[in-house]
């Protein structure tokens, strides 16, 4: 199996780098920001994360092809880092304190690229969590002092905690109806919103979440946390790790039910 001690090491410094950059602009009154073409917003903090992270990973890992969300790809071959500078910038610039930063680093193999490192720092929070393949999910406020964690083992909706982001999106592609019903079938239900859902259900205080559409660099770094706290991430359509556009992650007891509810294929509740 490969080590990838040093790829995590790195992983945190750009983590750290990124978080005093993100913490040092966060609540300014006069932050910049602007509207992207896809009408979302970016501020000048994004930016720098992502800048600060590039430079560290141009100058520490040459040879490897990085992919941002704020400055496309760079480069090629068989690794790849996926960064999200502020995975939640509408939170960020609105003063709420629930948004981190993504790094995630991808190998190519037989499936194609899947995440071997992830780190989701969510500073505002105190909070950091990461994971290696191989290697666990662990969570805490800096590497020295992290945790192990694992999902849950509730094994029914009606005993379970759902999280999600928001309905418009279900709504927009005809799965309110679906998504309400799984609302309905579950004990409670919350929208934390953004990259916490899934770190919720990689420490098992959230037993099950699900977003209709998100991109790479949302999805890679927290799918590892997941998958390593030995739960389930997946499509929609069922298809294992962060390529489908969207994205159902559980404690993996409850997979083929939220799947049942929400994927393009199975009938709600079977």
């Amino acid at each position: 199996m490969a080590d990838y001690h040093d790829d995590l090491r790195l992983a945190h410094a750009l983590a750290d780098a990124a978080d005093a950059a993100t913490m040092a602009r966060f609540r300014a009154l006069d932050l910049q920001v602007e509207t992207k073409p896809d009408m979302t917003p970016v501020s000048e903090a994004d930016r720098a994360a992502e800048e600060l992270i590039r430079a560290g990973l141009q100058k520490e890992r040459p040879a490897d092809a990085i992919l941002g969300e704020e400055y496309g790809v760079e480069g090629s071959g068989p690794r790849r880092w996926v960064i999200d500078p502020i995975d939640g910038t509408k939170n960020y610039v609105r003063g709420v304190p629930v948004w981190a930063t993504l790094i995630a680093l991808m190998e190519e193999g037989e499936d194609g690229f899947q995440p071997v490192v992830g780190v989701v720092s969510a500073p505002a929070l105190g909070r950091r969590w990461w994971a290696a393949k191989g290697l666990g999910a662990f969570s805490g406020a800096a590497p020295e002092s992290g945790t192990r964690i694992g999902v849950s083992r509730v094994a029914s909706l009606a005993d379970a905690s759902f999280a999600y982001s928001s309905l418009s999106g279900w709504e927009e592609r005809g799965r309110l109806d679906a998504f309400l019903d799984l609302t309905r079938a579950c004990w409670r239900t919350r929208a934390y919103g953004d990259f916490w859902p899934y770190m919720m259900v990689a420490e098992g205080t959230v037993d099950l979440c699900a977003e209709p559409e998100l991109s790479l660099w949302d999805m890679a770094a927290v799918a590892l946390v997941v998958q390593e706290a030995g739960g389930s991430y997946t499509g929609l359509d069922g298809r294992p790790g962060p390529h489908g556009g969207n994205a159902a992650a559980s404690n993996g007891l409850l997979h083929e039910e939220l799947l049942g509810y929400l994927g393009h294929e199975g009938t709600p509740g079977a």
